[in-house]
């Protein structure tokens, strides 16, 4: 960049300021280089709304992407989009809608749970948290949609890896590690994403009652089944209010199971599987495909915790352990509900302490698995344990963090302490 082009540029003229708002990648290069020689800490977001995962940090400036947005590339008939990180979810989706495709991880718009309305953020945002929503365990996560991606490390340079079509797999395990890194290695910036047709319908069994190890045991069938389902999820009787569909019957606990595909094939697969889990006629509902996107929609959303005011975890453990897991939660007088078929638990609980974490914590472990707080007490957040991580898997990614960010200027201590 010329003296000249640095005169007129908007980051060159306000770099006093707190926080930048740079439009191109070239901008984003000189913030993070004089970032880099001046040791400063950056925060890095789009539109904040996943600012409150993750522990609480001093960044001297904010580096915001929202500016950086817009759809550069897409192909749909090869499967692929590539956008600039800054580029709000709804508008991919909006563009997918186009021509029927979409984000077949459905990503999760965390909005509902810290405001009470929508908002998705930014595709980059929802790359580097690695969330999915209910069809994780069909089609995977985040990462395993990103193509490729180009970013700016922390000394303030370009990197690239990946491709633009779904047959180049060339950088994927690079892919895959900066995925889920919430910003502390890379600064990304550009973003090759696969996208897949949207199904010709979809419907959801709705088994209404079960207590939760009669649940687990139809989710266990039906995973397991030829039947082929995508979405797979248990709530309790305490949230029956937060649905109320035409084609839903009864009150009280449920367990649901989406089928998409075909027409002939889901309403098929639908009688096979009522045949599988020896179901009576009184004990389930169907819900069609309207009523299902808004049933699942809720569900990815986490919209029965909208507006709620107490603390909500995230534990991930082998199907098999869950209600062992469950069971000892209970002592710490928890509301939840199941996703991924049961082997993902949403944990709120009104009252929290470190001792408390700790013991989940424990549990969650114990039953190999992990943890993740999505939402917890402010003052908490600078000495509880956000991200589950032993001793070895700390000393590897402190490696890595120096390898990408050297002076560790991206989001420091947001995942890890001195990380």
């Amino acid at each position: 960049m010329s003296m000249e082009e640095k005169q007129n540029s908007q980051t060159f003229l306000d770099f006093n300021q707190s926080t930048f708002n740079p439009s191109t990648r070239e901008e984003i290069v000189e913030i993070i280089k004089d970032c880099y020689k001046k040791n400063i800490p950056l925060e890095i977001n789009g539109t904040k709304s996943k600012n409150k995962i993750g522990r609480n940090f001093q960044s001297e400036k904010t580096l915001s992407l929202s500016k950086y947005s817009g759809i550069i590339e897409y192909k749909p008939e090869e499967l692929y989009i590539k956008v600039k990180a800054g580029t709000p979810v709804k508008d991919i989706v909006t563009e997918l809608d186009k021509n029927n495709q979409q984000l077949a991880f459905e990503p999760i718009d965390f909005g509902f749970l810290f405001k009470g309305s929508s908002d998705a953020g930014t595709i980059g945002g929802v790359v580097s948290s690695n969330f999915a929503g209910p069809r994780r365990f069909k089609v995977g996560s985040a990462r395993d949609h990103l193509l490729g991606f180009q970013g700016i490390n922390g000394k303030g340079e370009i990197i690239k890896s990946g491709g633009t079509v779904v047959k180049n797999v060339t950088g994927y395990d690079l892919c895959k590690l900066l995925s889920g890194s919430f910003g502390t290695l890379t600064v990304l910036t550009d973003l090759s994403v696969k996208v897949l047709p949207k199904p010709e319908n979809s419907k959801t069994l709705i088994i209404n009652n079960p207590h939760l190890k009669k649940a687990l045991e139809y989710l266990g069938i039906a995973l397991s089944s030829s039947t082929d389902p995508s979405g797979g999820v248990f709530y309790p009787e305490k949230f029956d209010n937060n649905f109320t569909f035409n084609d839903l019957t009864h009150k009280g606990a449920l367990t649901a199971i989406r089928i998409e595909g075909p027409s002939n094939s889901v309403d098929e697969r639908i009688k096979r599987l009522i045949k599988e889990l020896s179901l009576l006629e009184n004990e389930f509902s169907i819900l069609e495909s309207v009523q299902t996107n808004i049933f699942w929609n809720k569900a990815k959303n986490l919209e029965v915790f909208s507006n709620s005011k107490s603390n909500l975890l995230r534990i991930v453990v082998p199907v098999s352990e869950t209600l062992n897991v469950i069971q000892k939660l209970k002592t710490f007088d928890v509301n939840y509900f199941l996703d991924w078929g049961g082997s993902l638990i949403w944990l709120e609980l009104e009252k929290i302490n470190l001792k408390t974490l700790r013991e989940i914590k424990e549990i969650a472990q114990e039953h190999s698995g992990y943890y993740t707080i999505i939402k917890v007490e402010e003052d908490l957040k600078a000495s509880a344990d956000i991200f589950t991580i032993d001793p070895i898997k700390y000393k590897i990614s402190e490696k890595i963090k120096k390898s990408f960010d050297p002076k560790r200027i991206f989001n420091p201590g947001k995942m890890y302490s001195g990380i």
